[in-house]
């Protein structure tokens, strides 16, 4: 067995991190037997690995190893550019975005070239939009799990009012639906979740058609669609149902439908084609019905993107990209070495959660992205990207490190990793260049020094909630919000902001017996709110309107108000680190709500958005 010292040394060269600060600020320092038992997981023999793609900013200069003399930059269409190195022997990369080849002789290099900042909307200065968890959302025939159909309604609101985004929760292909399903626990990131999409939408004859000809089908459906929570597996199982006789409906009845269909899922090739064989199973339907499935979820958010641009939203769909994917998923049972084996990510204790917690899901080995020229990486991005105005990075952190532990050990049992944080930015600002996607990445927890400002001098957009939003106990003003962020009352990991007012997660937390003192939290949280209230004004039911316009004027180039901060709902969506007790990811918006008060409460945002921008 390695000794503490050899263990030590051999994770720093794997680029594990011995020592850390806390939340608290407190230095923390990992146990050998922590670094000896992810060591072994992360299967490194120290040996150099080849860059396979070097990144860098427009204008930087690289060093090229064996390289003299003069060389050349060639472009995606071959085009070339001379290039020559400076008195160090350093290259200046093109001016260009792009990915390009430095070629000398026999010897060549591949060179991804960033813009300086991630893509903006031009004349946008202090934009707003909704932030929706899909699966919540309602329409006509969702059969219990919210969908693309479901967007209509707040559509139109914020058309009506001027908003330029609408957030969506992952729509990452997921598991068979069961215990724990989480949206942040996904399948496949590469492709998207059919479930989340509407039949009704994209084929309304053959939907219909289907119903008609299926009575005991359309009952389910009905009332699945008028259900509180969603059953996860009773709506999948329907949903399921229904898209493979929608299919055989149209090979019956619309055959130049079933071609076109056909003509797009062989454009895809081989990727759609080996994750449809990975993904069939009993209970979902066959390769072909997967693949029937993807042309379908593609279509119908590409048609939701379209709807809100045309409508002037300056952005429009706004996807989410899951840190990490579930082992058992397609992703992890094809990337093989690409991805971490035998260790889960998780977080150390933070403001979420005081415990930590651990997330049961995978992501890619630092020393594989290397070994890959990064692929893997930029595979994703650019699935999550398509037709799409924004994306949103979940865990953005996690660029530059993760909190790894060996599968099923506790929280605490973990170690950070470095990650290429530079190479990772790059690519992502580029990619965001490339598709004219807006950049916002989730920067709460555990904060390593100076990363907020580094990523927004690349144009990325932190998120800055409002129970975060203080210096100690004092809550900041509207000014003082970070500008390069979007400002949020609340996120799916916390209560709306009328159930934190009302300290319903700290109930939630003594009921489930991981608060003993229910009486002194809920006294902390009247403090925090008394705080709160001599920010924004207010007392009573007024803070909670103050603290919407505090949020609606911070100087942050972006806001983004929850569906359920707009409905005044106080259930929270998830309490992190919860698997059962909570009704995690099955809550539904309700049947009937104050479209009134909702119509005000956004023309109050809009207002305020436009005058601040002004």
């Amino acid at each position: 067995m390695r000794t503490d010292i050899s263990v030590r040394e051999a994770a720093r060269r794997a680029g594990l991190l011995e020592r850390w600060t806390d939340v608290a600020g407190v230095e923390r320092e990992v146990a050998p037997d922590v670094l000896r038992a992810v060591l072994e997981g992360l299967h490194c023999d120290g040996a150099p690995v080849r860059a396979r793609l070097l990144t860098a900013c427009c204008g930087q200069v690289l060093v090229m190893p064996e390289a003299t003399g003069a060389a050349c930059w060639v472009d995606e269409q071959g085009r070339e550019l001379p290039a020559r190195p400076d008195a160090q022997g350093r290259w200046r990369v093109p001016d260009q975005p792009g990915y390009w080849q430095w070629r000398q002789g026999g010897l060549q290099q591949a060179v991804a070239v960033a813009p300086p900042r991630a893509w903006w909307p031009p004349r946008m200065l202090r934009g707003w939009g909704l932030s929706a968890q899909v699966y919540s959302l309602r329409a006509r025939g969702d059969a219990g799990i919210g969908d693309s159909a479901g967007c209509a309604r707040w559509r139109e609101l914020l058309q009506r009012h001027g908003g330029d985004a609408l957030a969506l929760s992952p729509l990452h292909a997921g598991l068979p639906p069961g215990p724990g399903h989480s949206p942040y626990s996904p399948s496949d990131r590469r492709w998207l979740d059919p479930l989340q999409v509407s039949l009704p939408q994209v084929l309304p004859e053959a939907a219909d058609s289907v119903l008609r000809q299926d009575e005991a089908l359309a009952m389910a459906v009905d009332a699945a669609t008028a259900a509180r929570r969603i059953d996860w597996p009773q709506s999948a199982a329907l949903k399921w149902r229904w898209l493979r006789q929608v299919r055989h409906w149209l090979r019956q009845h619309a055959p130049a439908q079933c071609e076109q269909i056909e003509t797009w899922c062989d454009a895809q090739g081989e990727p759609l084609l080996h994750y449809c064989q990975h993904a069939a199973d009993g209970i979902t339907g066959s390769a072909d019905d997967h693949a029937f499935a993807q042309w379908l979820a593609q279509q119908g958010w590409v048609e939701v993107h379209a709807a809100l641009r045309s409508d002037g939203a300056s952005i429009g769909l706004i996807a989410d990209l899951a840190v990490g994917c579930a082992p058992q998923g397609v992703e992890a049972r094809t990337g093989g070495a690409d991805l971490l084996q035998g260790l889960e990510l998780g977080a150390p204790p933070d403001a979420f959660n005081p415990l930590g917690q651990a997330w049961g899901i995978t992501s890619w080995s630092p020393l594989a992205l290397h070994r890959e020229g990064f692929a893997p990486f930029i595979r994703v991005l650019r699935a999550v990207m398509a037709g799409r105005g924004g994306l949103r990075i979940d865990h953005i952190l996690g660029l530059q490190r993760l909190w790894v532990l060996p599968h099923g050990a506790g929280a605490g049992q973990g170690v950070y990793l470095r990650y290429p944080f530079d190479d990772l930015i790059n690519l992502l600002v580029l990619e965001s260049w490339r598709h004219r996607c807006v950049l916002i990445g989730e920067d709460l927890g555990v904060v390593p020094p100076g990363i907020r400002q580094r990523l927004a001098a690349r144009g990325i957009l932190g998120i800055e909630v409002l129970p975060f939003a203080r210096n100690g106990e004092r809550f900041l003003p509207a000014p003082r919000w970070r500008r390069d962020a979007a400002a949020m009352p609340s996120t799916h990991d916390l209560p709306p902001l009328a159930g934190w007012l009302r300290g319903r997660d700290l109930r939630w937390r003594a009921r489930l017996g991981e608060l003993e003192d229910l009486p002194a939290a809920l006294r902390a949280r009247a403090r925090d709110v008394q705080a709160l209230a001599a920010v924004c004004g207010g007392d009573g039911a007024a803070v909670e309107d103050g603290a919407l316009s505090l949020v609606a004027h911070a100087a942050s180039r972006l806001a983004l108000l929850p569906l359920e901060d707009v409905l005044g709902s106080r259930a929270q969506v998830n309490l992190p680190g919860t698997v059962s007790g909570h009704p995690n990811w099955r809550r539904r918006l309700p049947l009937a709500w104050d479209g009134a008060a909702a119509d005000a409460r956004l023309a109050r945002l809009s207002n305020t958005r436009r005058r601040a921008g002004r």
